[in-house]
């Protein structure tokens, strides 16, 4: 018996021992599509921060949304870049994920057709090929675009490619529109002509910062620390405009004035995730379920009030 509870002990010494291990890297997404992500891995804010605890920050791209909730969902990264109905569609479908902060309220995404196509409406997309990258905010948007015409995702054909590969599929006559993600979309109309056939700023969900729930529960003041450099972020590139754009340009490898276009069709003035993210989400959930998107019976509005976590921004932005 004394054997068994020394054993126990010591087994119990070890559990302690390794749940007490200290974290020594924080994985973070960065992404075209988030400014302040640039400006972060540009100026090593971050790295400031936690070098004085040991802790690396791994950073790690992402190339759309869906790529970014891979990573979470694999424990690939901690926190992750995505549109606000992507981050709610992959919670549903069991993400175990938390929005903690609004990088932008950005209008990134719109139906794009090449320089010289016929088409120019929605009605005109019924039978043609459009590409798309699946669960991201632009494939979203053009569900939500065509039913504005009484068009379902039946009456096109969709084409799923990266954004970066819709464009090129686009302007080769590969397919017959695109729902385009900035910067790649501005630099297909600023360098090619490409017409911007739907625009809609509501069809448009906020940039959210998510983290994985296991992070936030064991590292809640880790995930504080990580938005107060995106505030700091956010107001560096309020204060410089003509900067940010330049350093998007140089990380994007994109042209000035393509930078310049897509940096203004963000809105960084509102950082605190609540009641605006929750509003505009919930006139987009039906299509979500009018899609088969996600399974039968989930809570739609439940699972979006678990999503979206206020708290944590709270605690660190200051009107």
């Amino acid at each position: 018996m004394c054997k068994f509870i020394t054993t126990l002990a010591l087994l119990i010494s070890a559990f302690s021992s390794f749940a007490a291990e200290p974290l020594k890297e924080i994985r973070v997404d960065w992404a075209y599509y988030s400014p302040a992500s640039l400006i972060l891995k540009r100026f090593g804010w971050l790295e400031q921060d936690f070098s004085k605890e040991g802790i690396t920050i791994n950073w790690i791209q992402s190339q759309g949304s869906n790529k970014a909730l891979e990573y979470l969902n694999s424990n690939a990264t901690d926190f992750g870049s995505t549109a606000g109905l992507s981050a709610l569609l992959a919670k549903a479908n069991g993400n175990p994920i938390k929005n903690v902060y609004i990088f932008s309220q950005p209008e990134w995404t719109a139906l794009v057709v090449s320089k010289d196509s016929p088409i120019n409406s929605i009605a005109d997309l019924k039978g043609k090929k459009i590409a798309a990258t699946k669960d991201t905010d632009p494939y979203l948007f053009l569900l939500r675009a065509l039913q504005t015409s009484g068009l379902k995702r039946a009456d096109i054909e969709h084409v799923h490619l990266p954004h970066v590969d819709g464009r090129a599929a686009l302007l080769n006559g590969q397919v017959d529109a695109w729902a385009g993600l900035d910067p790649h979309m501005a630099a297909a109309e600023l360098n090619s002509g490409a017409k911007l056939i739907y625009r809609n700023v509501n069809f448009n969900t906020y940039g959210f910062l998510n983290t994985r729930e296991a992070f936030a529960k064991e590292h809640p003041e880790y995930v504080k620390r990580v938005i107060s450099a995106y505030e700091k972020a956010r107001h560096w590139i309020i204060d410089h405009p003509k900067e940010t754009a330049q350093i998007i340009s140089e990380e994007a490898k994109i042209d000035l004035p393509v930078a310049e276009l897509q940096l203004s069709r963000n809105n960084f003035s509102n950082p605190l995730p609540g009641n605006d993210q929750i509003n505009a989400l919930s006139t987009a959930t039906p299509i979500l379920i009018e899609e088969d998107l996600v399974k039968p019976g989930i809570d739609l509005n439940a699972t979006l009030n678990a999503l979206i976590d206020p708290s944590f921004a709270q605690a660190v932005i200051s009107k």
